[in-house]
C-alpha cells in the first residue's frame, strides 16, 4: 500500500487570470513588434534616418551588424512573449514561485532598462545619427511602445504573484469554474 506524504499531495489550483492580465500579456509582446520592424527594414537596407556611412560605421551594416539587429529583434520579441507564460492556464510550472521570482526581477530590470533607455533618448548623441526629422519621427513611434512594457510586465507579475498568494492559501477557484480561455 502506498502512503500519501505532504509532497505528493497534489496543490490546489492556481486561479485563472482575470481579463486585463490577459490583455495586458498581450499587449506586452505586441509592444514589441514596432522596434522589431524597424530594426528588420534597417538591416533589409529600408531608409530610416541613418546615413550609409553611419550605418556602416556604427552598426557594421552591411556585415555582421545585419545578424545582430535582426537577432536582436527576435530576442526582444521571444522575451516579449514571457508574461504570456503567466497568464495562461494550459500548463502548470514545477516550480511557480521561481517563475514569480523570474518575473519580479525581469520587471525590475524592465524598469532599469527603460529608465537607461530614456537618459539614452535624451542625450545629443543620441540624435546625431539620424539625419532628418521625420525619420527621427518614425524612430520615436516604433520605439516608444517599449516604454509601456515594464508597467505592463509589472501589472501582469503582480496579478500572478497574487493568485499564487491565493493558491497557497487554498482559495484558488478550481480550473473551469471561472476566467477565460486563451
Amino acid at each position: 500500500m502506498y502512503a500519501m506524504t505532504t509532497a505528493d499531495a497534489a496543490l490546489p489550483a492556481l486561479a485563472p487570470a482575470p481579463v486585463w492580465a490577459r490583455r495586458a500579456a498581450h499587449a506586452v509582446a505586441l509592444c514589441a513588434v514596432p522596434s522589431g520592424l524597424w530594426r528588420i527594414a534597417m538591416a533589409s537596407g529600408v531608409y530610416v534616418g541613418y546615413s550609409d556611412q553611419v550605418l556602416r560605421d556604427v552598426f557594421d551594416i552591411p556585415g555582421w551588424g545585419i545578424a545582430y539587429v535582426v537577432g536582436l529583434s527576435v530576442l526582444a520579441e521571444v522575451a516579449a512573449l514571457f508574461p504570456l507564460l503567466l497568464v495562461g492556464d494550459r500548463w502548470r510550472p514545477l516550480r511557480p514561485r521561481a517563475l514569480a521570482t523570474v518575473a519580479w526581477t525581469a520587471s525590475g530590470l524592465l524598469v532599469l532598462v527603460a529608465l537607461w533607455q530614456l537618459l539614452v533618448a535624451f542625450t545629443v548623441e543620441s540624435r546625431t545619427y539620424i539625419s532628418s526629422d521625420t525619420a527621427l519621427t518614425v524612430w520615436w513611434f516604433a520605439f516608444a511602445p517599449l516604454f509601456a512594457i515594464p508597467a505592463l510586465m509589472t501589472a501582469v507579475t503582480w496579478s500572478y504573484a497574487k493568485r499564487l498568494g491565493r493558491r497557497a492559501s487554498g482559495r484558488a477557484t478550481p480550473p473551469g469554474a471561472g476566467g477565460q480561455g486563451l
